[in-house]
């Protein structure tokens, strides 16, 4: 590290040059010159939405070597206009966390343990419980005879952050299967 100099004092370097108010150049240290963020070094920025709340703010993904070094609020966002709140800000924590699961994890019933399977194995294991849930519950006509063709045994909770795209898709995805108990935060 440099040594010290008195004549670098803020104070002196702002009577040597213009900087009259003491807000420009005369405050900023060499070694705030010589600091750059880690937005500049990404290899690429991607834009999506924060996964926290109702609100929907957008984010800008600062990525290298293909990990998150930095998420930012998104200026060319309508809903929060490059501002996050601080769990928002702080979301970079969340995806670079040590902690963090990232493998698919499965409890059968009645076990104590999880174990890891494959994510076609998940999906697969997913689609036969929803298909086999739609056919167990299935309801073609009332007690009166009515048309129902629904089934009770399946139902959607979207969540908050997914967009008006999203939705349309689970809207039609659950009403063809015949399910009746949708629901989105979307109201929020």
């Amino acid at each position: 590290m440099a040594r010290f100099s008195f004549l670098e004092w803020p104070v002196l370097r702002q009577l040597r040059t213009s900087d009259k108010t003491g807000r420009g150049e005369s405050v900023v240290s060499q070694q705030t010159r010589d600091t750059t963020p880690r937005t500049v070094t990404a290899d690429k920025v991607v834009q999506s939405v924060c996964p926290y709340c109702a609100v929907g703010c957008g984010q800008k993904i600062f990525v290298k070597d293909d990990k998150v070094v930095q998420i930012e609020g998104d200026p060319d966002s309508p809903i929060s206009r490059g501002r996050l709140c601080p769990k928002g800000a702080a979301s970079e924590q969340l995806v670079n966390a040590p902690g963090r699961v990232t493998d698919v994890l499965y409890r059968a019933p009645k076990a104590k343990d999880w174990t890891k399977i494959d994510l076609p194995t998940a999906i697969d294991m997913i689609a036969d419980r929803f298909i086999e849930a739609r056919r167990n519950h299935w309801e073609d006509f009332d007690d009166k005879g009515h048309p129902l063709r629904r089934t009770m045994g399946i139902a959607s909770l979207g969540g908050a952050t997914i967009d008006n795209e999203e939705n349309y898709f689970a809207k039609k995805l659950y009403t063809a299967a015949g399910a009746i108990q949708i629901e989105n935060q979307a109201r929020i």
